[in-house]
């Protein structure tokens, strides 16, 4: 290889590298709260923030646009996108579906250790009820979850799993912002949850168990919208 191609290439992989860390920044911000629905995201600002050119966050915004969290309006610019009452009703809904079966695929898979991280992580779930921090329970939704459906032996069920979380990421952070009685129950669901799969549940059992906690935040939420 000559000198210019081992240049390049130091060029390139440097370039991707900044582009990864502005994608995670960016990505942070909108899950956590930082970057609202609807919020410009001005690239200058952004790589002057990050201290980094704008290339790299340009790079970062297009692939964050192809995940559904960032989308382009006309003389606006890059926005974070929002999620509309009846896209979260049909992103909600098929995550039920694909994620309860996900976590029936898994169960038989989840072993002692497993469970044991999940109760911890809803353990962390019910302290932070005393103190409700509703990005930070969602957080620890989600991890809760991810020890359900990680075990998962089909790959493209948990591939749909991954790109549903993905689409609520905008509106993770305030899901239970907008329904915080929904985060004791859902507390309380989990516990049950872990209970079938410590059983041996039949996989039809823990699969609608799984489908009906989905199916309750989504109810809990469309209740509070129509308020």
């Amino acid at each position: 290889m000559t000198e210019t191609a081992v240049g390049s290439t130091a060029v390139e992989s440097k370039s991707q590298s900044k582009s990864q860390q502005a994608y995670a920044a960016v990505k942070a911000r909108i899950i956590e709260g930082t970057y609202t629905p609807g919020y410009r995201l001005v690239l200058a600002k952004i790589a002057e923030d990050l201290g980094f050119s704008v290339v790299p966050v340009r790079e970062a915004i297009r692939r964050l646009e192809a995940e559904g969290l960032v989308k382009f309006e006309r003389n606006v610019g890059a926005t974070v996108s929002g999620i509309d009452p009846t896209e979260y009703l049909y992103t909600m809904q098929t995550l039920s579906i694909v994620e309860g079966a996900a976590t029936a695929l898994s169960a038989p898979l989840i072993d002692s250790v497993a469970i044991a991280r999940a109760r911890a992580v809803n353990d962390e779930m019910r302290e932070c009820l005393e103190h409700f921090d509703p990005v930070r329970f969602t957080a620890l939704n989600q991890d809760f979850h991810s020890v359900l459906f990680e075990h998962c032996p089909n790959p493209h069920i948990l591939d749909l799993v991954h790109r549903g979380w993905n689409r609520l990421a905008s509106l993770r952070s305030s899901t239970f912002r907008f329904v915080p009685g929904r985060a004791q129950e859902s507390v309380r669901e989990h516990e049950a949850l872990l209970e079938l799969i410590e059983d041996a549940a039949d996989a039809d059992t823990i699969e609608k168990a799984a489908r009906q906690h989905r199916a309750a935040t989504l109810d809990a939420y469309l209740a509070q919208a129509k308020q």
